[in-house]
């Protein structure tokens, strides 16, 4: 491959994990955890670029999707494949577009009397002209796409110099413990790790369909690929997590969206706002429709239904969740998310060091699966005793109970399979 192709490749990368979802998380982190903003942003970065980069790399090792989970069992890894379809199709990720098109695209621009009526009819025509859209097949989100990055790209880079150059503000210290811990679940909002399993074998496609078949040389390309992307989606999201920061005194944002909105218009004035707002709401259009599609082609395979029932049956229920809002399905997503992404951390993980090791693969996912679900039930029940007993184990308090088990597991299946050998 030469140079310019591979430079494509990553800005490919950057624009297939930068969707208007990513632009609404960093700023809310800024303002929320103000003077520790550095911190909270690397837990972000770790979990927002660092985990999606792993978990396209860790393609270079298994080739496709059917065998992301599959020593464990391909029961196993159907129904994991399944749960992340779910996570970043009907249940968060699609309505969540349509709730941002409208927060950040039409609410900040009529009388709040009027928004749940145009909340309803909103996510109607959205959720309408994304299944026209999916159903055609149309070409027009490519076109969208091609020349929508670079346009968001460039608001984005003049909203950054402008909110770094301006007097906007200054980080406020704010009441948020384990701020890290803070940033690095909050990444998991962007979802681009789970995406990233889901992708990543359509990638490592696209380059054999380049000739590309030889290991070493995949690793190479999707390395130098992942450090273009990851620079990118790094420097743009410190930047957004700062200015968000730079704004953290003043405390009456209504919502997540809230804040990108006001340092647009902040930066750029009203009309700023306006086309920000205008920018995000078409990305958001070309991500739920390439998510519908993605929804309909997956269940199409694994089940009787038709191509057209699934992605009917997606536009409608993810139209009845939009209605709700962004920091509702963000609510609703939270246990779902906490639970999803360690466990894929660890399957990312094991896959790229290409552990065999079928024992290793089931202990460590099911005990960091275990763990995980006992963190959420002890807090949505306010269960004292696993509480208590998960306090036993480090970094329980910054939210990792699940990682020293895990990485025991590691260790004693190793130890069995030596002396079953």
């Amino acid at each position: 491959m030469k140079k310019k192709e591979i430079i494509i490749m990553g800005f490919a990368l950057f624009a297939m994990f930068f969707g208007a979802g990513n632009l609404i998380f960093p700023p809310s982190i800024g303002v929320n955890v103000g003077k520790d903003w550095f911190l909270s942003g690397i837990g972000f970065l770790l979990t927002g670029v660092g985990l999606p980069l792993l978990g396209i790399l860790s393609f270079t090792k298994i080739g496709k999707l059917d065998n992301f989970a599959i020593n464990i069992s391909s029961r196993f890894n159907t129904a994991y494949c399944t749960c992340l379809v779910l996570v970043i199709g009907p249940l968060f990720a699609i309505p969540r577009t349509g709730s941002t098109t409208l927060e950040m695209g039409i609410f900040p621009f009529i009388d709040n009397r009027f928004h749940f009526f145009t909340s309803v009819i909103g996510s109607i025509l959205f959720f309408g002209l994304t299944l026209i859209l999916v159903l055609k097949k149309s070409t027009i989100t490519d076109i969208i796409g091609k020349f929508l990055t670079p346009i968001i790209l460039s608001i984005l880079i003049l909203l950054s110099f402008l909110g770094i150059t301006k007097n906007i503000g200054s980080p406020v210290s704010k009441n948020i413990n384990n701020v890290f811990t803070y940033g690095f679940i909050n990444g998991y909002q962007t979802m681009d790790a789970i995406a990233s399993v889901l992708f990543g074998s359509i990638i490592v496609k696209g380059l054999e369909g380049k000739g590309v078949t030889d290991f070493n040389q995949k690793k190479k390309y999707l390395s130098i690929a992942g450090i273009i992307a990851a620079l990118g989606l790094g420097l743009i999201y410190f930047c957004l997590i700062y200015l968000g920061a730079r704004i953290s005194g003043i405390s009456n944002f209504s919502s997540t969206t809230t804040a990108s909105l006001y340092l647009a218009e902040l930066t750029m004035g009203h009309i700023g706002k306006l086309i920000f707002g205008i920018c995000v709401s078409a990305a958001c259009l070309t991500t739920s429709v390439g998510l519908v599609a993605l929804v309909g082609e997956w269940f199409e395979k694994i089940t009787p239904l038709s191509y057209k029932t699934i992605t009917t049956t997606t536009c409608i229920f993810s139209t009845i969740m939009a209605i709700n809002g962004v920091d509702f399905i963000i609510k609703l997503s939270i246990p779902v998310l906490c639970i999803l992404y360690p466990v894929t951390i660890i399957l990312i993980l094991l896959n790229i060091f290409e552990i065999s090791n079928k024992l290793t693969y089931r202990i460590a996912t099911y005990i960091t699966l275990f763990i995980v679900i006992l963190q959420i039930l002890s807090k949505s029940l306010e269960l004292k005793y696993i509480s208590n007993f998960l306090n036993l184990i480090p970094f329980s308090e910054s939210g990792f109970a699940w990682l020293p088990p895990c990485l025991v597991s590691i260790i004693i299946s190793f130890i069995i399979s030596k002396k079953r050998t």
